[in-house]
């Protein structure tokens, strides 16, 4: 078997192990298999080839990698989930916040939440209100 074949068959593995990682450390060694392959089939000896494929890998591992892992985890915290999604949003009371009375609720996108008010303030059934925090299924809200 050619030596470029050998060498696009392993980047092609490395490929689908990095589609089933997602970690771009596969990736690196996928880029430095193919541009291997790319000078197996210009002619050059097996030594060539292994540096090349040392050099590339050690290079995107240095200039690719980083700035990989850098865009996929500014991306991962602007999305909120959950509960998280809810605070420092605005919601209208729905029945009045009371702690005294053990009551209060908030209407939130249209889901009802139990609440309490930050600093244990009565506040009135149709009040706007911001949520900012959440405990189990409680939010605390503040004016």
């Amino acid at each position: 078997m050619e030596a470029y074949l050998i060498w696009l068959i392993v980047a092609i593995a490395l490929v689908i192990f990095e589609i089933c990682s997602a970690t771009f450390g596969a990736i690196c060694f996928a880029i430095g298999a193919g541009f291997s392959a790319l000078a197996a089939g210009l002619g050059a000896g097996v030594t060539w080839q292994i540096v090349i494929f040392a050099i590339v890998s050690l290079l995107t591992f240095i200039f690719l990698r980083p700035f990989m892992l850098k865009f996929m985890d500014r991306k991962s915290k602007e999305v909120k989930t959950n509960a998280e999604a809810i605070i420092g949003r605005r919601g209208i009371v729905s029945e009045r916040i009371d702690a005294e009375q053990h009551t209060g609720r908030v209407a939130i996108d249209g889901d009802d939440w139990k609440a309490v008010s930050e600093d244990g303030s009565i506040i009135e059934k149709g009040v706007s209100v911001e949520i900012v925090k959440m405990d189990s299924i409680i939010v605390t809200v503040k004016q």
